[in-house]
């Protein structure tokens, strides 16, 4: 009973064993001749594991290919009941087990038959490959390539030269008839050797591709460097290969962006034909305005357009790559810290769009600026003075202080202009009020409806203030109106031979001439004197 325990426990210490060396060898030990695998083994014979015996193979071929008289057709192949044989000249090469056949579709003796069939194969164009007759014809193959790679980027260069040769020619000629027509043509002398720099670019670009498809016909004429040019080759189809996969298996996803863009696109159209409509007036919202319209649809527009990315970003090549998020939030954080003063004025555009403080054509003054407004957009606000000075405002700075328009209202409720002068007291009011009046009524741009009127805005030490209101439907001409008003005001109290003190009046006229133009003081006035009083 025991001896039938311990016999047991030794074979299934055998077929364990048995079974881990198929796990562990399931890649096998190759046999490499010359870079060519030609059969692998996967499990032990005698003495040595799979890796020994494959170095030994190896080196047993090996000394073979070296012998002179060496002949593939001398190896011979013998089955014996538990192992096959292959020898050359009574010498061992390798031995074929049972083992080997369980890990593949034949028994010993085809798996035996295989691999002499391989050695003679592969051990056979070796031969004839290193013969003297091979070998000069593999050098003659090569200086043939060499020669026509030679040849061919003699014909590139003399190809290019002559493009070159043309192109000037073109265009020195295209330059005189523009020269001769008037057209300045500075600029040619200085893209000329751009376009120069461009051609050699190709040229040179060309010459290294010939190189780079010669150099595999060169390694694959000799046997040995052979690999090399399949590599070489691999560098260029694999990528290739790659790339028409990957758009293969892009497919779907592109019908899906495709489809995606698309919708968004009619989507939007839709958009912007309703907000044309509401702009021209054609569709009227309640509470809507129509300078709204287009604002409304470039928002909208911006709002969608970044929607579609966000939905259609999965199903770019590459989206889900660490590198593509990398730089994907590289760039949201350079975009987040560099334009923070550009997204402040951004969002103020789209503010100052929906308070609608002023409009384009508005005549505004924002801060120490005055002018019509030219331009308005996300970022700024362009003001013209009366000066013709184009001034760019910041949409932030406008948004962050006051905004004086003197546009909105001028067309319904009129504009009203307005100036003071100080007149001294021993002048009636009523008189200065209707001087005043008058000389508003008489300046071109003042509205007769409503009619001007004057306020008295201060009683000073020496002086009364005194200022006159108009109204005008003419913002754009303010300065030539506050001009004519200045004028009429002069005329009409010298007219009327009131002085105007500005800004004190002295009381003291004794001696003093009045203070009036020659050609308005009345017919028959004399100086006056120093008035003295003697008390009684």
């Amino acid at each position: 009973m025991p001896k039938i325990y311990n016999l047991l426990i030794l074979f299934l210490f055998a077929a364990f064993t048995t079974q881990a060396q198929k796990i562990s060898d399931k890649n096998g030990e190759p046999v490499i001749i010359n870079r060519d695998t030609l059969f692998k083994f996967y499990a032990p014979q005698g003495l040595f594991n799979p890796k020994e015996r494959a170095e030994v193979v190896t080196k047993r071929i090996e000394a073979l290919m070296s012998r002179i008289d060496f002949n593939p057709d001398s190896l011979t192949l013998k089955n014996d009941t538990s192992i096959s044989v292959i020898a050359y000249n009574g010498q061992m090469i390798m031995g074929v087990n049972n083992t080997d056949a369980s890990y593949s579709e034949l028994n010993r003796p085809q798996l035996a038959a295989s691999y002499l069939s391989i050695l003679k194969n592969k051990l056979g164009n070796v031969f004839e490959s290193n013969s003297p007759k091979q070998l000069t014809t593999n050098v003659l193959e090569a200086v043939a390539v060499i020669v026509l790679l030679i040849i061919l980027i003699w014909v590139v260069n003399k190809g290019f030269r002559w493009i070159k040769l043309k192109i000037i020619q073109g265009w020195e000629r295209r330059v005189e008839k523009l020269a001769a027509k008037g057209a300045p043509v500075a600029y040619a002398s200085r893209l000329l050797p751009f376009i120069s720099g461009l051609i050699n670019i190709g040229r040179l670009l060309i010459i290294l591709l010939l190189v780079y498809l010669a150099l595999p016909l060169l390694f694959y004429i000799f046997p040995s460097s052979q690999p090399i040019a399949t590599q070489l080759i691999g560098f260029v189809v694999d990528p290739l290969k790659s790339i028409l996969l990957a758009i293969v298996h892009f497919i779907p996803n592109l019908l899906t962006i495709t489809v995606i863009y698309l919708v968004t696109r009619y989507i939007v159209k839709l958009v912007k034909f309703i907000a044309t409509e509401i702009a021209n007036g054609a569709i009227t919202l309640k509470g809507f305005y129509p300078e709204w319209a287009i604002p409304t649809y470039n928002i909208i527009r911006v709002l969608m357009y970044a929607f579609m990315f966000v939905v259609i970003f999965p199903y770019l090549p590459g989206s889900q790559s660490k590198v593509f998020q990398g730089v994907t939030v590289f760039i949201g954080v350079l975009f987040s810290l560099g334009s923070s003063s550009a997204i402040s004025n951004m969002v103020s555009g789209i503010v100052l769009t929906y308070m609608r403080p002023f409009k384009i054509g508005d005549r505004i003054k924002v801060g120490e600026i005055m002018g019509d407004v030219i331009e308005k957009n996300l970022l700024v606000t362009r003001v013209r003075t009366i000066k013709n000075e184009d001034v760019t405002v910041p949409n932030a700075t406008i948004l962050s202080g006051a905004t004086v328009n003197y546009t909105s209202s001028s067309k319904t409720l009129g504009l009203i202009l307005n100036t003071s002068v100080t007149i001294g007291y021993d002048a009636p009011w009523q008189t200065i009020h209707n001087l005043l009046i008058s000389a508003a009524e008489a300046t071109e741009g003042i509205l007769d409806n409503p009619k001007p009127f004057v306020l008295q805005t201060a009683l000073n030490d020496f002086n009364v203030s005194y200022q006159i209101n108009a109204y005008t439907d003419k913002p754009g001409k303010m300065a030539v109106i506050y001009s004519a008003l200045y004028q009429n005001i002069q005329d009409k109290f010298n007219e009327a031979g009131m002085e105007i003190m500005s800004p004190h009046f002295t009381a003291v006229r004794d001696g003093s001439h009045i203070q009036i133009p020659e050609n308005y003081v009345a017919e028959g006035y004399k100086k006056p004197g120093y008035k003295i009083e003697k008390d009684s």
